[in-house]
């Protein structure tokens, strides 16, 4: 019943996708600062408590999900936070932007993704985005702790560059 899931290894990190490191170690190897999967964001599914955490958070707060496959889970799970967190600058990175969202379906990742109000790119972070200016840092997010991953840090202690 478990997927496996192939991971990958680059410059110390282990990326849960060939993509992820992909796009990642484009950003390494540019120096642009960024940490992936360290963020934490609550949600509520209705009657049920649920948290997200985002593939790479960029220096100037935004959040870059990197998506090989946009399952209905992950739309759905994107259309809560979105209403929930609306100030949360969530953005994606599509490995095929003209990939269906199911068999037979005419509809595809971009077109879902702008209908909702989502901003995305195709394989890579746009420069520009890592270029944007710092963003209001929202609330009620907590980043892990590298040093103890059990245990999580308030956004507020967020900067870039530290951890």
């Amino acid at each position: 019943m478990f997927r496996h899931v192939k991971k990958k290894k680059v410059k110390g990190i282990i990326f849960r996708s060939m993509f992820e490191s992909e796009v990642c170690k484009k950003l390494m190897d540019d120096k642009v600062f960024f940490e992936y999967e360290t963020l934490t964001i609550p949600f509520t599914v209705p009657a049920s408590y649920h948290t997200y955490v985002p593939d790479v958070v960029l220096g100037n707060g935004i959040i870059i999900e990197i998506k090989g496959h946009l399952t209905l889970a992950n739309r759905d799970k994107h259309l809560y936070i979105q209403k929930q967190l609306p100030r949360l600058d969530i953005r994606f990175v599509l490995q095929n932007s003209k990939s269906k969202l199911y068999k037979g379906s005419k509809t595809t990742y971009a077109q879902w993704l702008d209908k909702h109000n989502f901003l995305w790119a195709s394989k890579t972070i746009p420069q520009e985005w890592i270029d944007e200016e710092s963003k209001e840092e929202p609330d009620r997010l907590f980043l892990k702790r590298k040093s103890k991953p059990h245990k999580y840090r308030s956004l507020d202690k967020y900067r870039k560059g530290k951890s």
